[in-house]
């Protein structure tokens, strides 16, 4: 099927003079699967629409944040509100207490909170939290795994640096990085390995539970347990960047879902309803380090902003008012998953496509290989990802242009939105076979 995008196409030429590559994020340009991307003019429930009005199942969701689907009524009606008083005090509001209260109750690590304006800043919040309360500078990150673009962790990234085909960045100092420590997702002899040569100088060690930055890759069985373990023994933290995971793939997390309790967690995304957000929480005994108690400094004149804080309270009561709000989500994304292995069949490729889910996060790789870590995720075929998500564009169906990025399910997704994904996926799978 032919789509005209033609004001999508002159958009881009006219952002383009005026924004660096056209975009305000890497990944949005297309680079990695050819021609230009689309401007989205509107959205509502699983649709997005571009400026030329055509329509398309969205498996974006904002790159998680949208679990309920676009605009839906009670987030916007939120917002709405909170505009209407003020979008912006530079002073304490009663909702942001609301909703700590709201990320404390579903989530059993975390007794108090810190809301920022973004994950990356959540992140270089709790880093920085781990070495004041350690007294320690080396941290321990794994390939692959994305934490947003601050100096210290740009470094072997995931998501939008892979997909460039930068794993690092120029402007990063040497010294910036100098106390980060790389290891290989999912291996365990090198986390141990690296303890048992620099483990009294290890301040915490940052893992995504489930790296969604590298396309989906499910942490490997007692890996996280393991990670617990080490850090434990050697007086290190844990962290848990759950700004893609939290309020995602179960209530409490992926440390509920995997029943390992770090000692901080970054939360982003689903906590801000589609709105600029980001958190760190933990215990008091920890958080209580940062000023005005204690002397681990962090501020910012946005945080908490009203309309981020009510858009997100909006969001956590819609999904905590349907009890049956994440096995219904589950079997919706089983069943986009199993569409997806049935059309890849049809198409030839069933020994060629690997699809890892965790909950309503899944990506297909283009491999006859797990998929476990970066170098495993970097081996696939990202000219056959091209011509499938082209495919999948030219059928009316919208997901990540990067090979490494997730597709998320949502509420608003139903049946017929994922028979017509598998309908799309038979034909884009077809392009890619022809590419291969």
């Amino acid at each position: 099927m032919t789509r005209s995008t033609d004001r999508s196409v002159a958009a881009f030429e006219r952002a383009s003079r005026v924004l660096v590559g056209g975009v305000n994020s890497p990944v949005r340009a297309f680079a990695a699967v050819g021609g230009e991307p689309l401007f989205i003019s509107r959205a509502c429930g699983s649709k997005i629409y571009d400026l030329d009005d055509n329509e398309y199942i969205d498996y974006v969701s904002s790159y998680g944040p949208t679990i309920l689907g676009h605009a839906p009524e009670a987030v916007v009606e939120a917002i709405g509100l909170a505009a209407r008083k003020g979008t912006s005090f530079g002073a304490p509001t009663l909702a942001e207490v609301m909703l700590a209260e709201l990320v404390i109750s579903a989530i059993d690590s975390i007794e108090k909170v810190r809301f920022t304006n973004s994950g990356t800043e959540a992140v270089m919040t709790a880093i920085r939290l781990a070495r004041g309360v350690t007294g320690r500078d080396k941290i321990v990150k794994c390939i692959g795994c994305y934490h947003g673009h601050s100096d210290g962790l740009l470094v072997q990234a995931g998501s939008g640096a892979t997909t460039l085909g930068v794993p690092s960045s120029p402007g990063v100092p040497a010294g910036a990085t100098a106390d980060t420590i790389l290891a290989p997702f999912n291996s365990v002899e090198a986390v141990s390995q690296i303890f048992s040569q620099a483990g009294g100088q290890i301040a915490a060690v940052i893992v995504e539970p489930v790296a969604g930055n590298m396309g989906v890759v499910p942490p490997a069985d007692g890996y996280l347990q393991t990670l617990r373990d080490i850090c434990d023994q050697a007086g290190a933290l844990l962290i848990f960047d759950e700004v893609m995971t939290g309020f995602r793939v179960a209530p409490g997390g992926a440390q509920q879902l995997y029943n390992v309790r770090p000692d901080i967690t970054t939360l982003g995304k689903i906590i801000g309803g589609g709105m600029p957000v980001g958190a760190v929480g933990g215990p008091a005994k920890i958080m209580d380090h940062l000023a005005p108690l204690g002397p681990v400094y962090q501020a910012g004149t946005l945080s908490g902003n009203p309309a981020a804080m009510s858009a997100g309270l909006a969001s956590l009561n819609e999904i905590a008012s349907d009890p049956d709000f994440y096995s219904l989500l589950e079997r919706k994304s089983a069943e986009l998953e199993a569409g997806l292995r049935e059309a890849a069949n049809q198409a030839g490729l069933g020994e060629k496509v690997v699809i890892n889910r965790v909950g309503s996060m899944l990506c297909c790789f283009f491999s006859a290989l797990p998929v476990t870590d970066y170098a495993s995720a970097t081996a696939c075929d990202t000219r056959a990802f091209a011509a499938y998500f082209n495919g999948m564009l030219n059928n009316g169906v919208y997901i990540p242009p990067s090979q490494f990025e997730a597709m998320f399910v949502s509420a608003a997704h139903t049946s017929d939105d994922i028979a017509a994904t598998q309908q799309a996926a038979t034909e884009a799978f077809k392009a890619a076979a022809d590419v291969m």
